[in-house]
């Protein structure tokens, strides 16, 4: 058991010789693959330290010691010029224009990139207050472009640097032209509004012309009230249209009671009118019964009294009606003559 067991130690300790690659060794092909990629790497690394690509969508600068030498752009402008002579360390630096290979003092001289297209910044939200007083939150954003890469790269370094930069000074810029109107004008009036962003844009290249960026445009996404004035906002509005709705109600109800009293007054004019006019269709009614009368009483005063006094019979006496009359009297006149 004893010897077993030391015979497995033994075995345990027995160590692996190392595999040695011996490349004088290596024939044929193989050999040929290896001196090429070997090749291509030395051939890549020269290729680096001695040329640098400008892609489609960059602008390059190119350090010498840490400090900026040449910077390769899309355009060479007097106003590029004029902004890196502003600069006394960047006054003999070489401007080139183009895209593709150029060339740099191996070790010497470092690059780098910076693109040149269009950059999109989207703001934080912030809170502004206007001139009645008012709080409004702007959701914005900014296009800019690095025009200048030398003056970017001393000053903003990147374009995380860059919006942070950007963010204060829109900010800063949007909260002052607000402050100069009410809160109406900012939601309502486009025109006003379009015309403020362009002179903030103006205002903000102004104090960005030392950073090497450019604000090509500012527009505000959206605009909303602070989350704690919705319960005031509904509760004012709920207000103001109660308080509408009464002077409706009161306005209603005066005009009504107007409409009533001209309607009273109309029908008053009316039956007025149509009364005198009753009377006066009556009066020459009873007129020319009355000469009607005249004229039959006229031609037959007896056949006349006669049938007068049968018509105050007829209304006087009705069914079972006693009267207590004098024979002799001028109504009874008819009913006892033989």
């Amino acid at each position: 058991m004893y010897n077993n067991f030391g015979n497995f130690n033994n075995e345990a300790n027995i160590q692996p010789n190392p595999v040695k690659l011996d490349f004088k060794k290596i024939k044929g092909p193989i050999k040929t693959i290896a001196l090429v990629i070997g090749l291509l790497i030395i051939l890549n690394i020269i290729f680096n330290s001695f040329f640098f690509v400008v892609e489609q969508r960059e602008q390059v600068i190119v350090r010498q010691f840490n400090e900026v030498v040449k910077i390769v752009v899309d355009e060479d402008s007097p106003e590029l010029r004029e902004s890196l002579d502003s600069v006394p360390q960047l006054r003999n630096v070489d401007v080139l224009v183009g895209k593709g290979l150029f060339f740099k003092i191996p070790f010497i001289q470092t690059t780098e990139s910076f693109k040149s297209l269009l950059l999109t910044y989207d703001t934080n939200k912030r809170e502004v207050i206007t001139r009645d007083k008012k709080k409004l939150v702007l959701d914005n954003y900014a296009q800019w472009r690095i025009k200048n890469p030398a003056l970017f790269a001393i000053s903003l370094k990147n374009e995380r640097a860059a919006h942070t930069r950007l963010d204060d000074i829109i900010y800063s810029k949007l909260n002052e032209e607000i402050g100069k109107v009410d809160a109406h004008v900012v939601i309502a009036d486009k025109d006003y509004m379009y015309n403020m962003l362009q002179k903030v844009t103006a205002d903000i290249n102004q104090l960005m012309q030392k950073s090497g960026v450019e604000v090509v445009d500012i527009r505000i996404k959206r605009t909303d009230l602070p989350p704690e004035n919705y319960n005031n906002i509904y509760n004012r509005m709920k207000t103001e249209r109660e308080r509408a709705a009464k002077t409706y109600r009161s306005e209603g109800k005066e005009e009504a009671q107007k409409i009533r009293s001209e309607a009273d007054r109309e029908a008053t004019v009316i039956e007025a009118k149509a009364y005198e006019e009753a009377e006066k269709i009556k009066g020459e009614g009873d007129a020319e019964a009355l000469r009607i009368y005249a004229e039959a009483y006229n031609k037959d005063p007896e056949f006349y009294s006669f049938y007068r006094t049968l018509q105050a019979y007829k209304k006087a006496l009705k069914d079972k009606t006693k009267i207590v009359i004098d024979p002799e009297s001028e109504f009874a006149k008819y009913l006892f003559k033989n």
